[in-house]
């Protein structure tokens, strides 16, 4: 299996990426492509004490790279040598089986849908976040691709993370709710209201509404939503996690007693912050497009990489997108028909 790395991708530049990719080849069986400036690659190699590229381990010369600033799908469109795009274009070529990258997250998911294109039936692609909850992780999808979403939409957001619970952490009939104001299914703008009938229809194990504060309960295993809502509560939700965070320890730090606590408690504390790190994780995959692709944070250190290889080559060995494409297939007659109901209603 090859699994191609964007290496010089997200705010760290090459070092995290190698090292991730290294501990990758030499642990999980498989061969990372380091997609990036050749010389800049070879450099980084040296400096980790290799003198030439090492076994399980390739470079494909990807000389320029995506301007944050800038504008995704121009700079995808104008810049074929991207190692974002070269990446996704490996895999369209059959030359990699997916690709993991930390970098501009708006070109990689125009650079795996200019590359790989969609599955057959999916409207929209999605990012699919899986967020830590007191029972385990919860997948939120879509975390931004889509700021406007259609009933359709969000159901087949719903199939997807449902079969990408199943794949990656063997829930055997994952949960499903649609994120609301509140328990009833009556409540809710337009989308949730003709969203909600509709989930029974499609095979899904739908439990029904889920409200803000229970994102993090782990009582739902999947969570759908329009990107706008879904980026708004992974923002939120890391904004207070390190708030919580800092007024801790501001609090401990007033007391002298609550030092001695904090110290007896380091390990509980060490626990939640391992359980909460969105590194034991790597990333998020897009869920849709045709081929695995895997969008990890800007900030994504050794271990963020590693496990976002890690989480690609399991979608890869647990045939992810033939799955699918199979869902898809079988419900297109279903999605159809739904799409009729709902333009029937709206007029």
């Amino acid at each position: 299996m090859k699994i191609a790395l964007d290496a010089l991708g997200g705010d760290f530049g090459a070092t995290p990426n190698v090292l991730g990719a290294l501990k990758a080849a030499k642990n999980l069986n498989l061969e990372v492509i380091l997609v990036g400036d050749e010389v800049v690659l070879r450099r980084e190699l040296r400096a980790l004490g290799y003198a030439d590229v090492p076994e399980h381990i390739s470079i494909v010369h990807a000389p320029q790279t995506i301007d944050m600033g800038a504008e995704p799908a121009k700079e995808c469109r104008n810049k074929k040598d991207a190692s974002i795009v070269v990446c996704a274009n490996l895999v369209r070529k059959g030359q990699a089986d997916a690709f993991v990258s930390a970098g501009h997250s708006g070109a990689a998911m125009v650079a795996a849908l200019f590359g790989m294109g969609r599955i057959k039936g999916v409207q929209r692609p999605a990012i699919a976040t899986p967020m830590p909850t007191l029972k385990g992780v919860s997948l939120l999808l879509d975390g931004g691709a889509n700021a406007d979403c259609k009933p359709i939409h969000l159901l087949q957001f719903a199939v997807m993370g449902s079969a990408y619970m199943q794949k990656v952490f063997d829930i055997p009939a994952p949960s499903v709710g649609v994120l609301s104001i509140g328990e009833e299914e009556t409540k809710g703008n337009f989308l949730v209201k003709h969203t909600i009938p509709h989930m029974r229809e499609i095979g899904v194990n739908f439990k029904g509404t889920v409200e803000g504060r229970d994102v993090n309960t782990g009582d739902t295993d999947v969570i759908v939503c329009d990107g706008f809502v879904g980026n708004i509560v992974l923002k939120m939700a890391e904004g207070l996690a390190k708030t919580m965070i800092q007024m801790i320890k501001r609090e401990i730090k007033k007391r002298p007693l609550a030092i001695l606590g904090a110290l007896l408690a380091k390990g509980a504390f060490k626990a939640v912050k391992n359980h909460t790190n969105p590194d034991c994780y790597g990333g998020a995959p897009l869920v849709g497009v045709n081929g695995v692709a895997i969008i990890s944070h800007g900030k994504s250190n050794e271990f963020a990489i590693y496990n976002a290889i890690k989480t690609a080559a399991r979608l890869v060995e647990k045939d992810f997108i033939g799955d699918i494409a199979a869902k898809m297939s079988a419900l297109q007659p279903t999605f159809d028909a739904i799409e009729k109901e709902i333009h029937q209603e709206e007029a």
